[in-house]
Formats: structure tokens, C-alpha cells, sequence
């Protein structure tokens, strides 16, 4: 069974049925696929009074809503969200069009455990292909631009598992370095996406065209932000590589603003490590009782499986923000923050905190003869190299 078969852990017993992303995008609680279809038309008459209709249309019974599974419950929250952001877009509050939405959207943000709104999950995983597809335009680069998301989760939500051994494991042991080598796989996913991405969407189409549909809107007085590729669990890979413990605050404050919008096992894959001790700094430590002779064949070995881990988030990064700087550049930005909240220079922060980390990793071991056979035992602590 493969990732896109099952919807990503956190809604999901591990092979239980009811749970299949199949069933998520196939399922219609609310009859919406005729309605949304017409969507692109709407939004592009800018026709807010047929998208209030829409909105209370489609609006289910609240009692009804409470019978639902989470699969009905997940793909009614995909196909109302898609009218919250199209309705802002056009500078209406979608509860102040629709006051009785709040309740359902409250009730379906309960019945997931995730937060009353849709986020990029909704958007791009359970979104059904074809025909039924949900989008704000209709447009071929905003279907490429879900694609470019959906391409990359499997190998993030694999590497979750491989980045968990790592957080189990110490720098000499045979493991460390085979778990990183599994991540690095995984992870190579993810500069596929900006590669696809760079080639497939143009900024100018991004920046003045998508990017409004991905506004904040309202709920019971508190602002909730659009889907956003900021919600994709990138960051929890950083998490147990680096992120722990070798953070910034800038970093950690735009990582608490996007924790909500994550599922509900990936809140609780941060709460599990965010005070532990990271991969990098198990490292420092290993190495910094290692003297100028040779290394032990296991450290070796997993100093240059986290250097060629590191590398792949730097370069998936540095790609990022030369996107970024054209959607965001001073003759097409019409936001200063991209739709997950966090500014351009967030993104060059992160990506020298990435650059740091792996440079530390590459000049510890530069210089250094080759490996020896044989290791001590593993010695805990996090002093840097």
C-alpha cells in the first residue's frame, strides 16, 4: 500500500480503510461537484453574490454534519474552503456573508482535529484528479502548482519515520548513518517540486493571479491563513536534523504559527522531539572527543550521510528563495508575506541556518584522515564542534 493510498498519518490507523485518501477525494458529502465546477466562472466575474449563494448552499444540516466520519468531514471542509478563500479574495469576510458557517466550520475543525478551516492538505492531497478537481481558476498552472505539492509529500511524510530512528540513535551506531542516507532519499522529493514548480508556474501567475485566493479569513474572531506550502513538514525534517536545539527565533516563532495547521500526528512528532537533542549536535559532540587520527568507520560514515542530507534541504532552499524573490519582487508583490506567513527574509534566514549546520557538519570532518575500523561507545551531549 503506498502514501497515496491512505490519507498522511495523523487521521489515519495504519491500513484501516475508512481512512483511504481515495475515499477522501471520491467523497462529496455536500453534492458540491456541479457547484464547484462553476467556480472558476464566479471568481473570474469577481461574482460575490453568487458566491454567497454558493457558500449557503452547499451549507450542511449541523446535525447532519455531526454524523459524519472524518473522511465526509475532511471533504466537506475541502470544498467549503475553497469558497472561504475565494470570497476574501474578493474582500469579503466569509462569516460576515455567511454567519451561519461558523458553526459548521467550528464543528468539522472538531470532528478532524485540525484547525476550522482548509489548509494545504485539503487543497492538494485530498483533492480529487480529473473532472472533479477543486480550483480557484480553472487555470492549467494553478492544477500544476497542486501537483507540485502532492509530488512532494510522500517522500517528506517517509522521511518523518527515518528522521524518528535518527532522534533514537547515536552518531556511532551503524543505524545513524543508514537513516540519514533513507532521509536524504526521501527528501530528494521535495527539490523535485521546486524544480517542476520553477518550470511549470511563472511568477507573474502566482504573485497576481493565486496568490489572493490564499488570504487569512475569520472564524469566531480569530484570523486563520489559507492553504500555504509553509504547512508541508518540511520543518519537522529540520526539526530533528538541526531545528531542536540549533534555531533561531525568528525560525521558531513562524514554526509556532504554523504547528495548528499541521496534522495532528505531526503536532505531536514536534511535541515528541522539539526538546531533544539534535542530529548535528550529536555529531558535534561525537566528533569533538575524536582527536586528529583517523575516525571510527561509524562516525565517518555519519558525518557524511548528515552532510548529504543537509545539502539537499540547502539546495531544495536556496531554489525556494530565488522563486520567492520573483513572486515577491517589488513590481509584482502585492502581499509583503508569502501565503504561510513568513516574509523573504525568513526564508534566507532559514536557508543560512541550513547552511550553517551543513558546513559545520562538511569542515568537521574535512582534513581528517580516513576511517578507522572499530568505535567506543556512544557519549551523549551537544557541545558544537
Amino acid at each position: 500500500m503506498t502514501l497515496y493510498d491512505l490519507v498522511a498519518p495523523g487521521l489515519e490507523e495504519r491500513g484501516d480503510p475508512r481512512y483511504h485518501l481515495a475515499d477522501i477525494c471520491a467523497a462529496d458529502p455536500l453534492g458540491a461537484d456541479a457547484l464547484l465546477a462553476a467556480l472558476p466562472a464566479m471568481n473570474a466575474d469577481a461574482d460575490v453574490a453568487a458566491l454567497t449563494v454558493a457558500l449557503r448552499t452547499l451549507l450542511p444540516d449541523h446535525d447532519r454534519a455531526a454524523e459524519w466520519n472524518v473522511v465526509a468531514a475532511l471533504a466537506a471542509m475541502r470544498d467549503l474552503g475553497i469558497l472561504l478563500g475565494s470570497l476574501k479574495r474578493h474582500g469579503v469576510q466569509p462569516a460576515e456573508a455567511v454567519p451561519e458557517v461558523v458553526p459548521i466550520l467550528e464543528l468539522l475543525g472538531r470532528r478532524t482535529d485540525m484547525v476550522p478551516r482548509d489548509t494545504v492538505h485539503h487543497y492538494t492531497t485530498w483533492n480529487p484528479a480529473g473532472p472533479r478537481r477543486r480550483t480557484y481558476t480553472g487555470h492549467p498552472m494553478e492544477t500544476d502548482l497542486q501537483e507540485a505539492v502532492r509530488m512532494a509529500f510522500p517522500g517528506l511524510v517517509a522521511a518523518l519515520d527515518t528522521c524518528a530512528r535518527v532522534a533514537c540513535l547515536e552518531p556511532y551506531d551503524p543505524g545513524f548513518a543508514t537513516a540519514l542516507d533513507r532521509t536524504a532519499h526521501h527528501v530528494r522529493s521535495i527539490v523535485d517540486s521546486i524544480d517542476f514548480t520553477a518550470s511549470n508556474i511563472s511568477p507573474e501567475f502566482f504573485a497576481l493571479t493565486l496568490r489572493p485566493y490564499f488570504e487569512e479569513v475569520d472564524v469566531a474572531g480569530r484570523s486563520y491563513l489559507g492553504p500555504a506550502a509553509a504547512q508541508v513538514p518540511l520543518w519537522l525534517v529540520d526539526l530533528t536534523l538541526w531545528q531542536c536545539d540549533r534555531s533561531d527565533a525568528a525560525y521558531d516563532a513562524f514554526l509556532a504559527e504554523s504547528l495548528p495547521y499541521s496534522l495532528p500526528s505531526w503536532r505531536e512528532f514536534h511535541e515528541q522531539y522539539a526538546g531533544g537533542v539534535s542530529a548535528v549536535s550529536k555529531l558535534s559532540a561525537a566528533l569533538s572527543w575524536e582527536n586528529a587520527e583517523r575516525l571510527p568507520r561509524e562516525l565517518a560514515a555519519s558525518a557524511l550521510a548528515l552532510g548529504r542530507v543537509l545539502k539537499i534541504l540547502k539546495t531544495f532552499r536556496a531554489r525556494h528563495i530565488v522563486i520567492a524573490r520573483k513572486a515577491y519582487s517589488d513590481d509584482l508583490r502585492l502581499y509583503e508575506e508569502g501565503s504561510g506567513g513568513a516574509p523573504v527574509a525568513l526564508l534566507r534566514s532559514i536557508l543560512d541556518l541550513t547552511r550553517d549546520n551543513e558546513t559545520l557538519v562538511r569542515q568537521a570532518t574535512s582534513g581528517r584522515p580516513g576511517p578507522r575500523s572499530g568505535a567506543p561507545a556512544a557519549r551523549a551531549g551537544s557541545s558544537a564542534v
